[in-house]
């Protein structure tokens, strides 16, 4: 993998095109000043994007660029688009399989930019899984495309943080119906999510000595076994075993007391130990503003937290906070990734 550049863009992907991701692309560019944010590409049609923009009386000047290198003098006045035609005309909130290749190429057009150094990161418009099912794909979901990506051996084993000011949280199993995720919950996993995540800390956030809290898994982390034993079984040796690794650790913890501002000014971030755990105080503390990272990577990713949002695609309705949020933190972690390794770099030359 090749080093970014301090003015190497960030790579914005298309996503699912009967979608919104296309609207808050359009949105996140005109708020570019106010939040002021790296430059970025879209990988995308550039014709229907215009189509879309003068669909939603968006005032967007959409410009074709050959490479990334072009952004930087291009951003101010346009938005720069890396064509990825679309073999179908685009019908709001109806998914096509037909484009579905579309939206795959983009994924993989943005991570090769990013492993070439030309782009400083990967940020992804949210995808339909059953479309793109239809048209060959055969990945769970992004981060496992992402991951498959990545050339060498062993293959990286991504971690997904969920973040909005004041709050990080790692859900240890993801997307498993529950009584499924119980049931592969183990020590392993708890441990190599902490590593990432505390790594991450450091170099992607600027967490010099980061502290993670562990979130129990049963009701009050379980009264001491009498209402069940899986924190002591499963996750106290975990949390043993990070703090041994030298990662400050706090748990098992009762996760109804994890999350108000008090116990939030304790940590860093919350390893917890199903979807819901993670994402429910996420989500209901700031809905609009959360922004999906995936650890472990060579490479910085970020990501709206929501979905294509089809009932409301194509009527000037979607908000762009959680892409700015994504592209805004894509950002910030590319160059503390940058500055770090710049630092280690000079180290280890003095």
């Amino acid at each position: 993998m090749s080093e970014p550049s301090a003015a190497a863009p960030l790579a914005l992907t298309m996503g699912e095109p009967a979608g919104v991701g296309g609207e808050i692309a359009l949105k996140a560019w005109l708020g570019r000043s106010e939040a002021a944010l790296r430059p970025f590409f879209v990988i995308d049609d550039p014709d229907r994007l215009a189509r879309l923009a003068r669909g939603l009386g968006l005032r967007v000047a959409i410009e074709g660029i050959e490479g990334p290198e072009e952004v930087p003098s291009l951003f101010a006045a346009a938005l720069p688009v890396l064509c990825e035609r679309l073999p179908r005309a685009v019908r709001a909130g109806r998914p096509d399989p037909a484009n579905g290749p579309a939206v795959v190429a983009s994924i993989r057009r943005a991570v090769a930019l990013a492993l070439a150094g030309r782009a400083s990161a990967v940020v992804t418009n949210p995808i339909h899984k059953k479309s793109l099912y239809d048209a060959g794909f055969r990945y769970p979901g992004h981060t496992e495309f992402l991951a498959a990506l990545v050339e060498g051996a062993p293959a990286p084993v991504p971690v997904m943080m969920l973040v909005i000011p004041g709050l990080r949280v790692v859900p240890v199993t993801i997307h498993l119906p529950l009584a499924k995720a119980l049931q592969s919950l183990d020590a392993a996993a708890i441990v190599h999510c902490g590593k990432v995540a505390a790594d991450a800390l450091t170099t992607s956030f600027g967490v010099a000595a980061p502290t993670l809290a562990v979130a129990g898994l049963n009701p009050h982390a379980g009264e001491a076994g009498g209402l069940g034993r899986e924190e002591i079984e499963t996750i106290a040796p975990a949390v043993e075993e990070l703090r041994a690794a030298g990662i400050r650790t706090l748990g098992p913890l009762p996760a109804d007391t994890l999350f108000h501002p008090r116990a939030r000014a304790r940590y860093d971030a919350v390893l917890c130990m199903y979807h819901d755990q993670a994402l429910i105080p996420l989500k209901t503390i700031d809905f609009e503003h959360g922004v999906n990272v995936t650890l472990g990577l060579p490479f910085v990713r970020t990501s709206p937290d929501h979905g294509t949002a089809f009932d409301i695609a194509g009527k000037g309705m979607a908000s762009p906070a959680s892409l700015i949020a994504a592209l805004g933190l894509a950002g910030e972690m590319a160059a503390l990734r940058l500055r770090g390794k710049a630092v280690g770099a000079k180290r280890a030359l003095a």
